[in-house]
């Protein structure tokens, strides 16, 4: 089965991948918001924080609901995940900026944009490597 082709369980797998990524995304917002309205804290360094404190929820449920089923050693699977989700957020936050500075479309269209595909990478390597189970 390619990366990209869903059977109906992987439907479901995805379905919860995206419920807990959206858990993880409030998370995310509404600390980097609050670090920065409450704290005084810079945008980029709230961003950061709001990434650190979502990635522990983001962890918890995708080992816990999503990727329970693959046997994956939490151990192995925190370190790999870590990893894809830095990747992501870096990932994110350079072809953001440099869609803002090159396109001429809505910087909401470019943002969804830009999110779709991180978060459907992130997807694809959560399940193929950071929870994959055995070795």
């Amino acid at each position: 089965m390619s990366a990209i082709a869903f059977s109906w369980p992987d439907s479901r797998r995805l379905i919860r991948f995206v419920a807990v990524g959206g858990v993880a995304t409030l998370v995310h917002w509404g600390a980097a918001i609050a670090a920065g309205r409450l704290a005084g804290i810079a945008p980029l360094p709230a961003d950061v924080l709001g990434w650190v404190l979502s990635f522990g929820v983001s962890f918890a449920g995708q080992c816990g609901i999503t990727f329970r089923d693959q046997g994956a050693p939490v151990a192995r699977a925190a370190r790999r995940f870590f990893l894809v989700s830095l990747g992501g957020f870096t990932t994110n936050l350079l072809l953001y900026s440099a869609l803002l500075r090159l396109s001429p479309w809505p910087h909401e269209w470019l943002l969804a944009i830009v999110l779709g595909g991180v978060a459907l990478l992130s997807y694809v390597l959560s399940r193929r490597w950071a929870f994959q189970g055995g070795r």
